[in-house]
């Protein structure tokens, strides 16, 4: 079990304890992005339903529906960018197509699997009484035709008919994601998991998973806890998240932690080369070093031009000017997906760096950084407008600017 978990130690933990029978209600995966947090849910959901020994290669009807991931006693929900990877998963794909190889299949489950993953937040159970329901219900029956023609024991169609029906795909899953899927866990899918958790499941144990947990408002963490605190018998809770100390401690104290590191540059290449079987070549100006920037290589706006915008959005605000922010929203692709807003955020926390030189710039620094936070909380939970957020900063910044004598002018 866990074998196609890499580089992780949480694995040997969370074997230990399913074998020895001593695994909790409810867990938490806390680490840094790309480590592999999803993944592991994904497969002890599967490990924990399996009817033998919980090996990946196990053919029980169970594991077969959650490597599908069409399993009925699975729930996935929370905020999270899922079109990067089936951008990276849809090239893996077409690629092994075209040079059938001995990769094709898995390099199809690969596809299936980063599509599941965001069509599964969808899911009716939890949007049942949501107006958007009836909205994105055509979207996802187009996807779902879609997967369909190329589902496993399916002859895949030829190089061109499949580069449609994936681009098809692609365009579906990246509307859904950009116009409907929350920033943060809505109170009411809480609402909804906890009633579909009560019922009983005549095979098996019930998962729910909840990516980037540390992204709910108050009334959301308040209705998770109440259900963390009376858990249903035979229902397990798998949180992830990226920021543990985001998290309520009364949440914390009801979930057992397992940690998930940064690998290595080495061993991220190593994933990315047996998972999306990529390999440079002479077109690539660089290897890449992590597993984050070769997701972000399938950006519609480079992450290098975010973050020079990100730079002249600084600069301009030190020396005293507007920043011309509708230029910005222009340049980059309006935001979408939000994952380019915290890229620019970024960029604006390596331009402000040199400030902690000094005692008072990192005074100045802790300020800044303060409205950084704000600013991305603003847009990733509140789901506020970009533009109007990036004019608030600018206002922000130079006032703090303003309050310091100019420090920041020495930056520009």
């Amino acid at each position: 079990m866990f074998e196609n978990i890499l580089n992780q130690s949480a694995t040997k933990l969370l074997q230990d304890d399913i074998e020895k029978k001593r695994f909790p209600n409810s867990i938490l995966f806390s680490g840094p992005s790309s480590s592999g947090k999803l993944s592991c849910a994904l497969e002890t959901a599967r490990v924990l339903s399996c009817a033998n020994s919980g090996e990946w290669n196990c053919t029980c009807l169970n594991c077969r529906q959650h490597k599908a991931m069409v399993s009925q006693n699975l729930l996935i929900c929370g905020a999270g960018n899922r079109t990067l990877e089936i951008a990276a998963a849809k090239k893996t794909l077409i690629s092994q197509n075209i040079q059938n190889t001995k990769h094709l299949e898995a390099s199809r489950y690969l596809y299936l699997r980063a599509v599941r993953k965001l069509i599964s937040k969808f899911n009716s159970v939890l949007w049942n009484g949501d107006d958007k329901l009836s909205k994105f219900s055509p979207l996802l029956q187009n996807i779902e035709e879609g997967l369909e023609k190329i589902q496993p024991g399916r002859i895949l169609p030829d190089d061109e008919e499949l580069r449609k029906i994936l681009d098809s795909i692609e365009k579906d899953c990246t509307k859904l994601e950009s116009s409907f899927l929350y920033s943060s866990l809505p109170v009411l899918q809480i609402r909804n998991f906890s009633s579909w958790a009560h019922l009983s499941s005549s095979n098996g144990r019930k998962v729910l998973i909840i990516e980037n947990a540390d992204l709910m408002a108050d009334s959301a963490r308040n209705a998770l806890l109440k259900i963390l605190e009376e858990p249903p018998e035979d229902v397990i809770f798998i949180l992830t998240t990226t920021k543990r100390g985001a998290i309520l401690p009364t949440i914390l104290s009801r979930v057992r932690t397992y940690n998930f590191f940064e690998r290595s540059p080495e061993q991220q290449r190593n994933v990315i080369n047996r998972i999306f079987h990529y390999e440079p070549d002479f077109n690539d100006e660089k290897e890449f070093s992590s597993i984050t920037q070769f997701m972000q290589s399938f950006l519609t706006v480079k992450p290098e031009l975010v973050k020079s915008c990100a730079a002249d959005f600084f600069s301009n605000v030190a020396k005293g000017h507007i920043p011309d922010i509708p230029k910005i929203i222009s340049t980059c692709a309006s935001f979408e997906p939000r994952i380019l807003f915290k890229i620019f955020i970024c960029g604006i926390i390596e331009s402000q760096e040199n400030l902690k030189t000094s005692a008072a710039g990192s005074e100045v620094s802790f300020n800044v950084l303060k409205q950084l936070r704000t600013s991305l909380n603003n847009v990733e939970i509140f789901n506020q407008n970009p533009s109007a957020c990036l004019e608030e900063l600018a206002r922000n910044l130079m006032h703090i600017n303003y309050m310091n004598d100019g420090i920041l002018k020495k930056l520009a």
